[in-house]
């Protein structure tokens, strides 16, 4: 970060600490939005940070991670009288820059109802969808539903090609069609599949593999949406 950037903010009204824990002194509430579900378990349940949190403090976990972190999160928070919300992110930076980021939100709903307004300086919609853990598993489906999408898209992009249609005219038309959607205006705003792919596959590809792991811890897979997630897979790596 440039010196500009800590200036503007310390102007805003934020001030630096020398870990995370010290983050939860005196909070009234905490928001974790790491990459992993590792580094979730590494900065809630094996550092100092609900430790150093009062009692009737909101912990709000963004991170798409295990439904099982947020949940032992919970019960470890519990016993000190903190409230927590996993609270999923689906957007782009457009919705950050918006301030619409949607929310899928699990946890207790009086505290999610505390916590609302908060949320709302960047997220909307802010969706309740369940007990702790529903936020997370909203995501993943989410998701999984998403990488689907784009797998179907790889197929028929491979089909236009062999009825003699360009990628571009493809997605320009779909656009205007009936299987028109979000996915594809996605996609043809990136101009391709493999550059759209390129900029999101590592997020994707990531919370893909938590749902694939999630699915398989309860007995179950991801049925037509698996099929339709390795086609992506497939053009990704051809």
């Amino acid at each position: 970060m440039t010196a500009r950037k800590y200036a503007a903010l310390h102007h805003s009204g934020a001030r630096t600490v020398g870990t995370v824990a010290e983050v939860g002194v005196d909070a009234d509430l905490v928001i974790v939005c790491v990459f992993t579900d590792e580094q979730v378990r590494a900065v809630c349940l094996d550092g100092e940070l609900l430790a150093r949190m009062p009692a009737g403090s909101t912990l709000v976990v963004h991170t798409t991670a295990s439904p099982a972190t947020a949940e032992a999160v919970a019960t470890r928070a519990a016993v000190r009288g903190i409230g927590v919300l996993d609270a999923a992110i689906s957007g782009g930076p457009h919705d950050i820059a918006a301030g619409q980021l949607t929310l899928y939100v699990g946890g207790d709903k009086d505290t999610f109802d505390r916590t609302r307004p908060a949320l709302a300086a960047y997220g909307d919609p802010i969706l309740h969808v369940g007990a702790i853990g529903a936020g997370l598993r909203t995501k993943l489906v989410n998701n999984a539903l998403f990488a689907a999408q784009l797998g179907l898209l790889a197929d028929a992009v491979a089909l236009a090609a062999h009825l003699g249609i360009t990628e571009h005219a493809l997605l320009e038309a779909l656009s205007h069609g009936s299987s028109g959607g979000r996915v594809i205006d996605r996609v043809a705003a990136r101009g391709s599949l493999t550059e759209f792919t390129t900029a999101v596959g590592g997020f994707l590809d990531k919370d893909v593999a938590v749902v694939e792991r999630t699915a398989a811890e309860l007995g179950g897979d991801l049925g037509a949406l698996g099929t339709a997630i390795r086609a992506r897979r497939g053009v990704e790596h051809a």
